[in-house]
């Protein structure tokens, strides 16, 4: 019987994939998977017995996965899960600023029990005249499941739409919408928008990665979107620029302390509701238990943001070798499999962790390789 530990509230449709073979623990030092959400693990000490970790949902960056590599420990993701929820709310956003829906909300619940309040509508409604979005321009940073969706989204509704990613490849080219134009270099995408929109991970690369620099490149007045994570911002450079005019809204589902305390008018704050659909719930969650199920049993490796995609399929009438290690065991690991002429043996390597997936049928192996991080007979 395998042991699952759970936390923040995983979706029932999620933990319904679950079968029988599988039960669910309080006690985390006793699972042999963990699924969560936005969870902090990082204070967290793993258990030998744990083998895998699914994110219901796409960002890593509260689990500790530099730790779960050099324990073994597969981190998943659900790339994609969320995508249409977070796209939706995405333009939900960009409508609310472009029509200042925010300010109008705030200001008509201001005539809650005031008389003639009709007439006193049609009188102030004029301050909050606003522009459509049809025709203007919106600049992707990021062409991942979430900013193709946006840019789709963008193109049916008349906007011109400019995309950059620092790793643009020909797949990705081929699943946008042809009037989507693609720039080399985010110098060539920020002067000629109206709108800009991020979807890019946090990590150590792209942190503050929205600065002075960058700002000064845009549009005056432009307005700036950010679903993604907030550490994208250089929250000093981006409440100058809000003080300037330089962005005249930012709209965010990821506030921090600097930008919900701050005066700054123009500030558009959702409470991370990017997600929280009950679509995006049950998908991401499905998502992730499928893929630590799929490794428990199988070894099968999809999805992993530490680990190489390494698939095998379902298990054989046979023992399965399932082998993390350093990258530079893998071809000593490999020649004592290809020894045994194994017919189903699979192999990937992802940064300095290697993963070598084996059927070995009615053969028995004794691996003593230097570099195995963890090994184990499926």
């Amino acid at each position: 019987m395998y042991k699952i530990g759970t936390f923040n509230k995983i979706s029932p449709v999620g933990l319904g994939k679950l079968t029988d073979d599988y039960v669910i623990v309080e006690d985390q030092n006793e699972a042999h998977g963990i699924i969560l959400r936005s969870y902090d693990m990082h204070e967290m000490e793993f258990s030998d017995d744990l083998l895998a970790i699914g994110r219901a949902g796409a960002g890593t960056n509260n689990v500790p996965v530099d730790r779960c590599s050099e324990k073994g420990i597969v981190v998943f993701n659900a790339p994609g899960a969320n995508a249409n929820a977070v796209k939706e709310l995405c333009i939900c956003g960009m409508i609310m600023a472009a029509r200042n829906v925010p300010d109008g909300l705030a200001w008509a619940k201001t005539l809650k029990g005031s008389e003639g309040v009709g007439k006193q509508i049609e009188k102030g409604k004029g301050q909050f005249a606003g522009t459509e979005i049809m025709g203007k321009t919106l600049g992707i940073i990021g062409l991942g499941a979430i900013g193709r969706l946006v840019a789709e989204s963008a193109v049916m509704l008349g906007m011109n739409v400019v995309g950059y990613d620092a790793f643009m490849t020909d797949e990705v080219r081929e699943m946008l919408p042809p009037p989507v134009t693609v720039v080399d270099d985010l110098s060539e995408l920020y002067p000629q928008c109206d709108y800009i929109s991020i979807h890019v991970p946090a990590n150590d690369a792209t942190k503050g990665m929205m600065n002075a620099e960058a700002f000064a490149q845009m549009k005056d007045g432009v307005i700036f979107l950010n679903f993604a994570r907030d550490k994208l911002m250089n929250d000093d450079d981006l409440l100058a620029a809000l003080a300037s005019g330089k962005v005249s809204k930012y709209v965010t589902d990821f506030a921090d302390d600097a930008v919900l305390n701050s005066d700054e008018p123009g500030i558009i704050v959702l409470p991370h509701l990017g997600a929280s659909s009950a679509e995006a719930e049950d998908n991401c969650a499905s998502m992730a238990v499928t893929q630590v199920m799929d490794y428990i049993e199988n070894g099968n490796i999809l999805n992993s943001v530490n680990m190489p995609t390494v698939v095998l399929g379902p298990k054989r009438d046979c023992p399965r070798l399932s082998v993390i290690c350093k990258a530079g065991a893998e071809s000593d690991i490999m020649f004592k499999l290809n020894q045994l002429e194994l017919s189903n043996v699979v192999s990937g390597k992802r940064g300095e962790y290697a993963y070598v997936l084996a059927d070995l049928e009615d053969k028995t192996i004794n691996l003593e390789v230097a570099g195995i991080i963890r090994q184990r007979i499926i």
